[in-house]
């Protein structure tokens, strides 16, 4: 299940607020003079042509899609999955594999019904294991073939920048006669390097680290399924199978449940020495 990822477009919003509270702090009265239109064609439109060049039609198609990812995020828990192969677990050896089949229906993850069905169906671990590995590796290829293409606009972005700044300085070389316009000419030349580097370092590559992030996060997930997937198999004891899948979680999370435990043993032994 997944949800919106509020972060990213705080922290792109928050990074142009900056860039505006600073040039309004210093420049208030000549703020306007950092939009210039054929600035923004050449960053833009190079940026565009260049992925033209580079990709094909349908990996650009994908660039709304990929994009829309870095503003959602995935919920799922590792202690909520421990539960899940727990229960699994105990059904299994409570009343065989088969009955497995029914509590399909509240599972939402296909990853976990294919493995569960593999399962179900007698494929031994081994194999079961190479078929669920696979598709990790798959869905790895796919991520990040959709992910070049925003890493590629980080690169391109800046290029294209210093291209407009070439053209600016070109054109304002030929009017050296006027001396009065070599200042507006060079603050012209120079925003074509500042969106393109702006657009690079706010947008585009964190964006892309926070692709790679998402695709590591859910790799580690699918990683605990598979194991959870075996252990319901080979019929493995719930509670070792629990030690077994805990390992996975972080160690916050052990910190805070010995905390928790902690608390309990305290407020048991007061308790009893009231009593």
């Amino acid at each position: 299940m997944t949800k919106r990822d509020l972060l990213t477009p705080i922290g792109i919003t928050l990074g142009f607020i900056m860039i505006m509270l600073a040039i309004l702090t210093k420049g208030g009265e000549n703020a306007g003079s950092f939009m210039d239109i054929s600035s923004i064609f050449i960053v833009l439109g190079g940026l565009v042509a260049s992925l033209l060049i580079n990709f094909k039609m349908d990996q650009i198609r994908l660039t709304s899609k990929v994009l829309k990812e870095a503003f959602h995020k995935n919920d799922q828990q590792i202690s909520d999955l421990i539960n899940l192969f727990i229960t699994l677990s105990e059904q299994a050896r409570r009343e065989g594999l088969l009955a497995l089949e029914n509590e399909l229906e509240n599972v939402d993850d296909p990853f976990i019904k294919k493995g569960i069905l593999l399962a179900v169906d007698g494929i031994e671990p081994e194999v079961i294991n190479d078929i669920m590995n696979a598709e990790i590796t798959a869905m790895e290829e796919r991520h990040y073939r959709g992910r070049t293409i925003i890493e590629k606009c980080g690169e391109y972005a800046p290029a294209w920048g210093m291209i407009g700044t070439l053209v600016g300085l070109v054109l304002m070389l030929n009017t050296l006669d006027d001396p009065a316009t070599l200042g507006p000419s060079m603050a012209v030349a120079l925003l074509t390097t500042l969106y393109g580097t702006v657009l690079a370092n706010l947008v585009f590559i964190p964006m892309a680290s926070k692709l790679e992030n998402k695709t590591e996060e859910e790799v580690f997930i699918k990683q605990i399924i598979i194991e959870g997937v075996i252990g319901v198999q080979s019929g493995q004891n719930p509670r070792i199978l629990e030690e077994k899948l805990s390992a996975f979680l972080s160690n916050e999370t052990h910190v805070e449940e010995d905390s928790n435990v902690i608390e309990e043993t305290a407020f048991v032994e007061d308790s009893t020495n009231e009593a």
